[in-house]
């Protein structure tokens, strides 16, 4: 199987280069956010459990979540490989999703992190804040949303060069030239 963790700050091109992996290499894309409000709106055991926690402003544990995702994972077991968005955000929960991996006996195979210098990305935000009219999408929440992933999800870079699965893809430029940039370090591991 095929798993990647595409990986970068917020306006990076994530969800841009996402779609196009999906269609090159038939993957299947589990975002964490979807398979969370599925088990909700469906009611299952775990849907129950995370929405306890959501009601009370608290965090799904990483555990519930994946719980979640190993569930979506074995429905897939046909599946070329998936393209993981929206997780890990922290190492215990590369750690746990390596964890479930393995237990199945595949792994992360890359983890493409797309590099993005600071002003570009804000002022990408709040492009798309202008043209989706997306709240969030305002400067000082990007500012926020750039402090938290800088200081939280930014050391999983060091986790995944360690694992010998990182690879650093340059986000800048047209969004062809970007995805030929995934495309190579995808190719380098096949």
């Amino acid at each position: 199987m095929l798993n990647v963790v595409i990986f970068g700050a917020p306006g990076s091109g994530k969800g841009t280069q996402s779609e196009l992996i999906i269609k090159a290499y038939g993957l299947d894309h589990i975002s964490t956010g979807d398979v969370l409000r599925a088990e909700i709106k469906g009611q299952t055991e775990l849907g129950n459990i995370a929405e306890g926690y959501i009601s009370k402003g608290q965090l799904v544990p990483d555990e519930l979540i994946i719980d979640m995702l190993a569930k979506v994972l074995d429905s897939k077991k046909t599946s070329e490989g998936v393209i993981f968005d929206g997780f890990p955000r922290t190492i215990p929960q590369a750690k746990a999703l390596k964890v479930m991996l393995n237990e199945r006996g595949t792994d992360v195979s890359v983890m493409l992190n797309l590099e993005v210098a600071e002003e570009e990305l804000i002022q990408r935000l709040l492009k798309r804040g202008e043209i989706s009219g997306r709240s969030d999408d305002n400067l000082e929440t990007i500012k926020s949303r750039l402090a938290v992933y800088h200081s939280q999800t930014a050391p999983l870079a060091t986790y995944y060069m360690e694992e010998g699965k990182h690879s650093a893809i340059k986000g800048m430029g047209t969004v062809e030239d970007i995805f030929t940039r995934v495309q190579e370090a995808i190719n380098a591991i096949k």
